[in-house]
Parts: structure tokens; sequence; C-alpha cells
């Protein structure tokens, strides 16, 4: 794959014009700085107004056999429904901050064949129990991967000049563990969090699970990290990371989950992180620590721990308005306004 290349040059120059802007330099501080990372991913000093696109993928987890969820598989299918009727949180802020929405079928293990306004891309059945066996097979990776890469070609084909991607799948926080441990080299306690509610002994028995798969695949190769401890969704999240980049078009990244795809989409082409811009902390434990080995700094703290991509529709309009800022407010030239340099 070949990543498009940022234009720094362009990223530089929208940053000698943010300094002329009537403020004090650096008064906007982090708006400052998006509106100029935009500039230089769009190759324009005065990049354009962001039409998001956010597709959520969805898709179940065998490890839930080992009690590590609050929630049983079946609720992945349920929400699936739920977001095909346009009522759940990313429905109601893609709404909000005026992005088109797909919801992605990619291993939900409930037939949804008869589901209306959702994709339906499904590789298999949810995945196998990571604990045991490999999640997924070589080629089911490959193929889910390929999902996640068809999505965003699709939604730069509409328009789309940034890319969220959101997760739904009873599970997944165990999966997104083992994949964060592995491939940063963390320790399950500082990875593990309560995902979608479980207690003190549910977090006890997730961190055992975490260890032990960890152990299954102590020798195996990172390359192979995905593979035997993801998840179908996850792996269309990483596809869909590698696909934008590939396109030029960047993406905000969302919490727990969406980091360790973006870590495993890092381990397929490193230079995929030069598109990735991150939304938020999530409240769950280790997402912090994924951010920082991605060499991103998160833009806020609402201690959210939801997924679906909501932590990052809710930054949308903040970048629109550091976007916004940076077009439409007048230079110390053009107002007429004495510089302190002058």
């Amino acid at each position: 794959m070949t990543v498009a290349a940022v234009n720094t040059e362009i990223e530089q120059q929208a940053r000698v014009y943010q300094d002329s802007l009537t403020k004090p330099r650096g008064a906007l501080g982090r708006l400052e700085d998006a509106a100029c990372w935009f500039a230089g991913r769009q190759g324009k000093v005065n990049p354009d107004q962001i039409k998001p696109h956010i597709a959520v993928f969805a898709g179940d987890h065998g490890v839930c056999e080992e009690g590590v969820s609050a929630y049983p598989s079946i609720v992945t299918g349920e929400m699936v429904k739920n977001f095909s009727r346009g009522g759940a949180a990313i429905n109601v802020l893609a709404r909000q901050c005026g992005a088109t929405l797909s919801v992605v079928d990619v291993g939900v293990l409930t037939d949804l064949a008869d589901v209306k306004g959702i994709v339906h891309s499904k590789v298999s059945n949810g995945t196998a129990n990571l604990l045991h066996t490999a999640a997924m097979s070589r080629e089911d990776c490959a193929a889910a991967i390929e999902v996640g890469r068809v999505e965003a070609r699709a939604s730069v084909g509409r328009g789309a000049n940034l890319l969220i991607a959101g997760d739904m799948g009873i599970g997944n926080t165990t999966a997104s563990a083992c994949i964060i441990c592995k491939l940063i080299g963390a320790m399950p306690e500082a990875v593990v969090g309560f995902g979608t509610g479980i207690d003190d002994g549910g977090r006890s028995q997730k961190i055992n699970v975490v260890k032990s798969a960890l152990e299954r695949i102590a020798g195996i190769s990172n390359s192979l990290v995905l593979q035997q401890v993801g998840g179908l969704e996850i792996a269309a999240m990483a596809g869909f990371y590698l696909q934008a980049a590939e396109s030029g078009v960047p993406v905000l990244i969302d919490g727990f989950i969406a980091s360790a795809a973006a870590l495993a989409g890092r381990q397929i082409e490193p230079r995929v992180c030069d598109w990735m811009l991150a939304s938020h902390i999530s409240h769950e434990n280790g997402h912090s620590l994924a951010l920082q080995a991605l060499g991103l700094r998160a833009l806020i703290d609402f201690e959210l721990r939801l997924g679906e991509g909501s932590g990052a529709a809710l930054v949308v309009p903040l970048l629109q308005s550091a976007i916004a800022l940076h077009n439409n407010m007048a230079t110390f030239e053009s107002a007429g306004v004495t510089d302190k340099d002058e």
C-alpha cells in the first residue's frame, strides 16, 4: 500500500497565516494546531470545512463465553437494529454534527439479513474464543480488513473528507485489551477496564482471560496479533484507517476499541498514523497508553466509554470551529490592526 504524503510545506504556511490573524499568537491554543493539521492534509492553507462520515462496524466475540462482559452477545444484534432505527447515541450525534452514518455488519452472531438500513458485509458469525484458539482464520481477518477498506473508499467517493470508525461488539474491550497489551508491551492490569459495566470480580476475571490469551500467543509475530486475539469489527476498523491513509483522508480516532484498531493498522503500515487525530480520552483503562504509543494526544476528556464513534462525533463541531476561525478571522493587515511586531 502507498500512504498519501502529508503536505508539510502547506501545513507550515498555514501556521504562518494563523499567526497573522487578529489575536495574540497561540491564543486559540489547540484549535490553531487543528486547523493547520487539516491544512497539511488537505493541501490547502485555508482548508475546506469538514464533511464527516461515521461507519459503525459490528461483530460478536467468542470470548464472551468466559464471562468478561456485563451483557450477553445477543445485545450486539439488538443494538445494530437500534442503530438502523436511528435510536442510539451515535445516531443522535451524527445528526447533530452533520455526519453521514453507515452501520456495517461484519460479524454479528444474530442473523440480520432482513434488517434494512445497514450494510450487509458479514464475514462470519462472530469470532472464536480467543482464550483457546485464534479468534479468526487468516482468510476471515483479511476479509474483514477489506470490508473496512471498501467502506472507506465508498464514503470518500461520496465526498467525505473526515472519517470516523465506530464499534459495536459485546466482548470487544477484552479483544482490544489483548491487542493493546501485546502491541505496546503493557500489563493487563494497566489496560483492562470495566467495559460495559462489570464489577471488580468481573474485571479480575477479564484480566485473567487477557493474561491467558497473551500467554497463548506469546511466541507469535505481532503481524498475527489482530487475527489471533482481535475481532471482525476491529479488523474492519483497521482496514478503514488504512484505506483512509491511502486515499489521503484524515481519520478521527474514537475510544478504546478504536485505538486498538489503530495499533493494528499501524502494525500493517506505520505511516497510517500520519492521518490520525485523537478525539478524546476514554474512561476505559489503557486508552491513554494506547494513544501515547500511537503518538497521539486527545482533544477532550469527558470520561466517555460508550464507543460507537460517539466521542469522535462530539469533537467534530470543535474541529469545524477551528477551521472556521482559521478561514474567517481578519488578519492584522486586512483589519488595520497594529501587530505587536510592527
